[in-house]
């Protein structure tokens, strides 16, 4: 069996844990923490769905979970609407599930 791993000599330096909420139309927002994050998680805390994005993926991506009802979760990879990583911050798009005008996000980013 063939392995193959990789590390990034790098430590988490900076972190960034933040609540949103907009009750105005749902649209892609943007959150400044000052640092270029290497992971993103947002929990939208009233619609049980997360995103979350990780050093490498692509822009507007992110792996999806989503309470599908009756005691079952999807998992799911998307590649538009997700999260983008800029160098002081990151996106969140305009997912239908993640952002929802009312209802409450929380979130971290890690740099």
């Amino acid at each position: 069996m063939a392995i193959t791993t990789t590390q990034s000599a790098h430590h988490v330096q900076n972190t960034a844990i933040g609540r949103y909420k907009d009750t105005g139309t749902a649209a892609a927002f943007t959150i400044t923490t000052g640092f270029k994050p290497r992971y993103v998680k947002i929990m939208n805390v009233d619609g049980l769905c997360m995103e979350e994005w990780y050093e490498g993926m692509a822009d507007a991506s992110a792996v999806k979970t989503v309470d599908s009802g009756a005691g079952t979760t999807d998992v799911v990879k998307i590649t538009s609407n997700g999260i983008t990583v800029s160098a002081n911050g990151f996106t969140v798009g305009l997912d239908t599930d993640i952002n929802v005008s009312s209802e409450q996000l929380s979130w971290i980013a890690m740099g």
